[in-house]
Protein backbone atom coordinates (compact mmCIF):
# COMPACT_ATOMS: atom_id res chain seq x y z
CA UNK A 1 0.00 0.00 0.00
CA UNK A 2 1.73 3.01 -1.33
CA UNK A 3 1.95 6.13 1.56
CA UNK A 4 1.27 9.20 1.03
CA UNK A 5 3.77 12.51 1.70
CA UNK A 6 4.41 13.20 5.27
CA UNK A 7 3.97 16.84 4.98
CA UNK A 8 1.42 18.74 2.41
CA UNK A 9 2.13 22.31 1.77
CA UNK A 10 -0.52 24.37 -0.08
CA UNK A 11 -0.08 27.94 -0.69
CA UNK A 12 -2.17 30.79 -2.45
CA UNK A 13 -4.22 33.70 -1.96
CA UNK A 14 -7.19 34.54 -0.21
CA UNK A 15 -10.28 32.42 -0.66
CA UNK A 16 -8.67 30.62 -3.39
CA UNK A 17 -10.08 27.06 -2.16
CA UNK A 18 -6.98 26.42 0.24
CA UNK A 19 -8.93 26.03 3.37
CA UNK A 20 -12.20 24.28 2.05
CA UNK A 21 -9.70 21.55 -0.28
CA UNK A 22 -7.22 21.22 2.35
CA UNK A 23 -9.80 20.25 5.23
CA UNK A 24 -10.71 17.78 2.87
CA UNK A 25 -7.84 16.36 2.00
CA UNK A 26 -6.54 16.45 5.54
CA UNK A 27 -10.24 14.58 6.59
CA UNK A 28 -9.45 11.89 3.28
CA UNK A 29 -5.81 11.06 4.44
CA UNK A 30 -6.73 10.88 8.11
CA UNK A 31 -4.36 13.62 8.71
CA UNK A 32 -3.85 16.87 10.96
CA UNK A 33 -5.32 20.24 8.95
CA UNK A 34 -3.41 23.14 10.23
CA UNK A 35 -4.68 26.52 8.13
CA UNK A 36 -1.52 29.07 9.44
CA UNK A 37 -3.17 31.95 8.46
CA UNK A 38 -5.67 31.46 11.70
CA UNK A 39 -2.09 32.10 13.99
CA UNK A 40 -2.02 35.95 12.06
CA UNK A 41 -5.31 36.38 12.71
CA UNK A 42 -5.47 35.41 15.93
CA UNK A 43 -2.37 37.87 16.41
CA UNK A 44 -4.26 40.52 15.01
CA UNK A 45 -7.42 40.35 16.43
CA UNK A 46 -5.73 40.37 19.95
CA UNK A 47 -4.03 43.28 19.50
CA UNK A 48 -7.03 45.03 18.07
CA UNK A 49 -8.96 44.18 20.93
CA UNK A 50 -5.60 45.27 23.01
CA UNK A 51 -6.12 48.82 21.88
CA UNK A 52 -2.30 48.04 20.22
CA UNK A 53 -1.77 49.89 16.98
CA UNK A 54 -1.85 47.34 14.13
CA UNK A 55 1.11 49.28 12.73
CA UNK A 56 3.77 48.97 15.83
CA UNK A 57 6.08 45.82 14.79
CA UNK A 58 7.37 45.92 18.30
CA UNK A 59 4.64 45.58 20.63
CA UNK A 60 2.63 43.27 17.83
CA UNK A 61 5.59 40.98 17.80
CA UNK A 62 6.24 41.09 21.52
CA UNK A 63 2.31 40.33 21.86
CA UNK A 64 2.49 37.32 19.51
CA UNK A 65 5.47 35.77 21.37
CA UNK A 66 3.67 35.86 24.77
CA UNK A 67 0.21 34.65 23.49
CA UNK A 68 -1.23 30.67 24.10
CA UNK A 69 -2.52 29.70 20.81
CA UNK A 70 -3.80 26.86 20.48
CA UNK A 71 -5.86 24.84 17.27
CA UNK A 72 -7.22 22.15 17.56
CA UNK A 73 -10.11 19.55 15.69
CA UNK A 74 -13.46 21.51 16.12
CA UNK A 75 -15.41 21.32 19.63
CA UNK A 76 -18.32 22.97 18.05
CA UNK A 77 -20.10 21.18 15.65
CA UNK A 78 -21.48 24.98 13.70
CA UNK A 79 -19.76 24.66 10.36
CA UNK A 80 -16.00 25.72 11.43
CA UNK A 81 -13.11 23.80 10.81
CA UNK A 82 -10.95 23.91 13.43
CA UNK A 83 -11.32 25.52 16.56
CA UNK A 84 -8.58 28.74 18.00
CA UNK A 85 -8.05 28.98 21.74
CA UNK A 86 -6.17 32.48 22.67
CA UNK A 87 -5.44 32.04 26.16
CA UNK A 88 -8.33 29.81 26.92
CA UNK A 89 -10.88 31.78 25.40
CA UNK A 90 -12.45 30.52 21.50
CA UNK A 91 -11.93 33.51 19.05
CA UNK A 92 -12.65 30.75 16.13
CA UNK A 93 -15.28 32.91 14.42
CA UNK A 94 -14.20 36.04 15.32
CA UNK A 95 -11.22 35.44 13.08
CA UNK A 96 -12.88 36.16 10.04
CA UNK A 97 -14.54 39.88 11.61
CA UNK A 98 -14.18 43.00 8.45
CA UNK A 99 -11.40 44.52 11.21
CA UNK A 100 -9.06 41.15 11.62
CA UNK A 101 -9.36 40.89 7.51
CA UNK A 102 -8.28 44.48 7.25
CA UNK A 103 -5.65 44.85 8.89
CA UNK A 104 -4.11 41.19 9.33
CA UNK A 105 -1.79 41.66 6.05
CA UNK A 106 -0.06 44.37 7.90
CA UNK A 107 0.86 42.35 10.79
CA UNK A 108 1.95 39.76 9.22
CA UNK A 109 4.40 41.53 7.40
CA UNK A 110 6.24 41.67 10.77
CA UNK A 111 9.51 39.98 10.82
CA UNK A 112 9.05 39.48 14.62
CA UNK A 113 5.82 37.84 14.13
CA UNK A 114 6.40 35.62 11.54
CA UNK A 115 9.29 34.38 13.57
CA UNK A 116 7.69 33.68 16.49
CA UNK A 117 4.68 31.70 14.19
CA UNK A 118 6.97 30.41 11.64
CA UNK A 119 8.59 28.44 14.60
CA UNK A 120 5.15 26.99 16.07
CA UNK A 121 4.14 25.68 12.24
CA UNK A 122 7.48 23.75 11.96
CA UNK A 123 7.24 22.31 15.18
CA UNK A 124 3.51 21.23 13.91
CA UNK A 125 4.76 20.01 10.63
CA UNK A 126 7.94 17.70 12.45
CA UNK A 127 5.13 15.49 13.68
CA UNK A 128 4.21 14.34 10.31
CA UNK A 129 0.86 13.69 8.91
CA UNK A 130 -0.16 17.09 8.25
CA UNK A 131 -1.47 19.58 5.48
CA UNK A 132 -0.47 22.78 5.77
CA UNK A 133 -1.84 25.97 4.30
CA UNK A 134 -0.96 29.57 4.08
CA UNK A 135 1.10 31.77 1.99
CA UNK A 136 4.39 30.73 2.22
CA UNK A 137 4.77 27.44 3.31
CA UNK A 138 5.98 25.89 0.65
CA UNK A 139 8.62 28.75 -0.02
CA UNK A 140 9.81 29.70 3.86
CA UNK A 141 8.32 27.62 6.62
CA UNK A 142 8.64 24.31 4.69
CA UNK A 143 10.56 24.60 1.97
CA UNK A 144 11.82 21.19 1.83
CA UNK A 145 7.85 19.87 1.89
CA UNK A 146 7.98 16.46 0.32
CA UNK A 147 4.77 18.28 -2.07
CA UNK A 148 3.63 21.73 -2.71
CA UNK A 149 0.62 23.22 -4.46
CA UNK A 150 -0.59 26.35 -5.15
CA UNK A 151 -4.28 27.25 -5.87
CA UNK A 152 -5.10 30.52 -7.24
CA UNK A 153 -8.32 31.88 -8.65
CA UNK A 154 -9.20 35.34 -10.40
CA UNK A 155 -9.91 38.05 -8.04
CA UNK A 156 -13.27 38.56 -8.97
CA UNK A 157 -14.56 35.03 -8.13
CA UNK A 158 -12.48 34.77 -4.73
CA UNK A 159 -13.62 38.29 -3.45
CA UNK A 160 -17.74 36.73 -4.02
CA UNK A 161 -16.63 33.41 -2.14
CA UNK A 162 -15.70 36.07 0.71
CA UNK A 163 -18.63 38.11 0.73
CA UNK A 164 -21.29 34.86 -0.02
CA UNK A 165 -18.71 33.44 3.50
CA UNK A 166 -19.37 36.45 5.17
CA UNK A 167 -23.21 36.60 4.49
CA UNK A 168 -23.33 32.66 5.41
CA UNK A 169 -22.46 33.44 8.91
CA UNK A 170 -25.26 36.06 9.28
CA UNK A 171 -23.19 39.30 9.19
CA UNK A 172 -23.28 42.16 6.57
CA UNK A 173 -20.86 42.32 3.94
CA UNK A 174 -20.57 44.85 0.90
CA UNK A 175 -19.07 43.21 -1.65
CA UNK A 176 -17.10 46.50 -3.00
CA UNK A 177 -15.43 46.90 0.68
CA UNK A 178 -14.29 43.40 0.16
CA UNK A 179 -12.84 42.79 -3.41
CA UNK A 180 -11.27 45.97 -1.98
CA UNK A 181 -9.67 44.37 0.87
CA UNK A 182 -8.55 41.89 -0.92
CA UNK A 183 -6.77 43.82 -3.88
CA UNK A 184 -5.12 45.51 -0.97
CA UNK A 185 -3.96 42.05 0.86
CA UNK A 186 -3.17 40.66 -2.90
CA UNK A 187 -0.35 43.87 -3.56
CA UNK A 188 0.40 44.06 0.57
CA UNK A 189 0.99 40.04 0.84
CA UNK A 190 3.23 40.38 -2.85
CA UNK A 191 5.05 43.08 -2.06
CA UNK A 192 6.27 42.38 1.69
CA UNK A 193 9.90 41.94 2.11
CA UNK A 194 9.49 39.09 4.25
CA UNK A 195 8.06 36.07 2.95
CA UNK A 196 6.03 37.66 -0.10
CA UNK A 197 3.53 35.37 -1.66
CA UNK A 198 4.53 33.70 -4.36
CA UNK A 199 4.33 30.33 -6.40
CA UNK A 200 7.21 27.60 -5.30
CA UNK A 201 9.28 26.59 -8.19
CA UNK A 202 8.71 23.28 -7.54
CA UNK A 203 4.87 23.65 -6.95
CA UNK A 204 1.61 22.30 -8.47
CA UNK A 205 -0.51 24.54 -9.76
CA UNK A 206 -3.89 24.98 -9.85
CA UNK A 207 -6.04 27.67 -11.01
CA UNK A 208 -9.93 27.06 -9.54
CA UNK A 209 -11.76 29.50 -11.74
CA UNK A 210 -14.97 28.28 -12.59
CA UNK A 211 -13.96 24.63 -11.65
CA UNK A 212 -16.47 23.10 -9.06
CA UNK A 213 -14.62 22.13 -5.75
CA UNK A 214 -15.31 18.33 -6.14
CA UNK A 215 -13.47 18.69 -9.70
CA UNK A 216 -10.38 20.29 -8.14
CA UNK A 217 -9.96 17.88 -5.05
CA UNK A 218 -10.27 14.90 -8.08
CA UNK A 219 -7.04 16.85 -9.17
CA UNK A 220 -5.40 16.82 -5.83
CA UNK A 221 -5.78 13.72 -5.25
CA UNK A 222 -4.15 12.56 -8.17
CA UNK A 223 -1.08 14.81 -8.04
CA UNK A 224 -1.10 13.46 -4.22
CA UNK A 225 -1.01 9.76 -5.72
CA UNK A 226 1.51 10.09 -7.99
CA UNK A 227 3.58 11.58 -5.10
CA UNK A 228 3.07 8.66 -2.77
CA UNK A 229 5.60 5.74 -2.48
Amino acid sequence: MKTSPAVIAIDGPASAGKSTLGKKLAENLGYLFFDTGCLYRAVTLCALKRGIPVTDSEAISRLAAALDIQVTHPEVHDGRQYTVMVDKIDITWELRSPETDASVSIVSTFPGVRKTLTERMREIACAGSVVMVGRDIGTVVLPNAPLKIYLDAKIDERARRRHAEIIARGEHSDFEKVIGSMRHRDLTDSLRETAPLRVAADAHVIDTTGIEPDHVFTAIKNIVQKHSS
